[in-house]
């Protein structure tokens, strides 16, 4: 039998990463032109390079952590993504209008810190090595 602690991570996993998926990744990727024309580039990497960045963090990374698969490495894109949003590009935003990159905040965090619990591919793909350095 699970512990509730995996099942709650399960949960968290996948709540998180479709609402990032279908709030934010699936319209870039659908939209792509649109998006280019409008995205912010506070970094000055220029507008495609920042797209497909926010693609990577907005895509392929929750997909990773919906399966379990390098939840750890997976987060880091999301979170990086995040906060340069909350701060960079919208800093004059108050805490009610930044409350849900806030609270993704707070998910991609706390799974970045426990991993993705016991339900989850990651340990059976991860291989010794990975185990070993808790990649999963």
């Amino acid at each position: 039998m699970r512990h509730p602690v995996d099942w709650a991570l399960l949960f968290l996993r996948s709540s998180g990463s479709l609402l990032l998926l279908q709030v934010h990744g699936m319209p870039k990727l659908l939209q792509f032109s649109e998006e280019l024309q409008r995205i912010e580039d506070p970094l000055g990497l220029g507008a495609g390079l920042t797209l497909c960045m926010a693609i990577f963090a907005e895509v392929l990374c929750p997909l990773l952590i919906l399966l379990g698969v390098f939840t750890r490495l997976a987060c880091l894109p999301i979170l990086v993504l995040l906060l340069v949003s909350l701060l960079l590009v919208h800093p004059e935003w108050s805490l009610a209008e930044g409350q849900f990159g806030w609270l993704l905040l707070i998910i991609f965090v706390t799974l970045a810190i426990s991993g993705p619990g016991a339900i989850a591919l990651g340990q059976r793909v991860a291989g010794p090595l990975g185990r070993a350095l808790r990649l999963y």
